[in-house]
């Protein structure tokens, strides 16, 4: 059912659409690697929030310059311990959760979260390719924040954004949300490191952004929605590929498709008014399988097929497991999520 765009959503749309494809036709014609920086950086600095300021132009970029740095001290001093670095991850993404709770900063904290994420996970296949991963990750914060100065001067607002403000959670609510992202995240982590999952970035990723509610009930909704994401993503990404065919080695056709499907998926996330939901889980899906799979010489049919399997079988044990931890949390009057 087609659902009335508002004056300002058609404009965030079109801000998506060429963001994300800005950033991937750079990619691809510098022939960058890691290009799913490229693709889903724009997602997420026009897809998350409604607007954008100096402010929040600062935060990304300053999240990604936190990130690599927390990368290159883990990968320098506390690649070598497992246990070592495994209580560093947990501290590492424990104060991104926090600071996301407390402070007013949270995009910088929350795009260092799932940037810091992905390096983890191609740091701990390619240790050796560590410097072009930070350099392609700032590389890509500060074209995604210079693409977005560039269309919100050409494309502006109609008219003034009016957030809202988010409700001040109690301190043992801090605690609780804390401790659970920080479990979980890290949980993940040694999951990723354990198994040969080098090719499931996917599922990876998801596991971090249904974390954001930072509730086990917000996450299970978020889980549900991110699955069905994923799956119309992986769908629409198949269906460029077959109208492609063969010219799936022509690059401004590529670029062509990318934005349409970006167009498609975008506007499905906006419509949906709801923040991270199958909208936008079809959306970074569609900028993980342009950035990081496709070129002219492999498909995405694998590629998509894998990532919606190994999405749901992650997003399925991250649930289980946030069942027992929010269920021990809330035992103790500290970390109470009810107080």
């Amino acid at each position: 059912m087609f659902i009335e765009m508002q004056a300002n959503e058609k404009r965030r749309l079109l801000r998506i659409a060429f963001g994300t494809t800005i950033g991937f036709t750079i990619c691809k014609l510098m022939d960058w690697p890691y290009g799913v920086f490229f693709t889903v950086f724009p997602m997420l600095l026009l897809g998350m929030i409604p607007t954008f300021n100096r402010t929040l132009a600062i935060e990304f970029i300053a999240g990604a310059f936190i990130s690599a740095t927390e990368m290159w001290v883990l990968q320098t001093f506390f690649k070598p311990f497992p246990v070592a670095m495994t209580l560093a991850v947990f501290f590492i993404f424990g104060y991104h959760f926090r600071f996301m709770l407390k402070t007013k900063y949270f995009l910088l904290w929350a795009s260092g979260l799932i940037t810091l994420s992905t390096l983890l996970n191609f740091g701990s296949y390619d240790a050796s390719q560590a410097t072009d991963m930070v350099v392609a990750t700032i590389l890509a914060a500060i074209i995604s924040v210079a693409s977005a100065y560039l269309l919100y001067w050409l494309i502006p607002d109609a008219e003034s954004v009016k957030g809202t403000p988010p409700a001040i959670p109690t301190t043992a609510q801090i605690n609780h949300r804390t401790l659970l992202g920080a479990s979980l995240a890290t949980l993940s982590f040694l999951v990723f490191q354990i198994f040969d999952l080098k090719d499931s970035l996917s599922a990876q990723v998801a596991t971090m952004l249904i974390l954001f509610p930072m509730t086990y009930q917000g996450s299970i909704a978020n889980a549900k929605k991110r699955a069905k994401g994923v799956a119309y993503g992986c769908c629409l990404a198949l269906i460029m590929q077959i109208l492609m065919y063969t010219l799936i080695g022509n690059f401004f056709l590529v670029a062509i498709s990318l934005f349409i499907t970006v167009m498609i998926t975008a506007y499905f996330h906006l419509v949906e008014r709801s923040g991270s939901g199958i909208g936008f889980g079809a959306l970074t899906t569609i900028g993980i399988l342009y950035g990081q799979y496709l070129t002219p010489h492999s498909d995405i049919f694998y590629s998509a097929a894998y990532r919606f399997s190994s999405v749901i079988i992650a997003m399925g044990l991250v649930i289980m497991t946030a069942y027992l931890i929010d269920l021990s949390l809330n035992k103790f009057k500290s970390t109470c999520n009810y107080s």
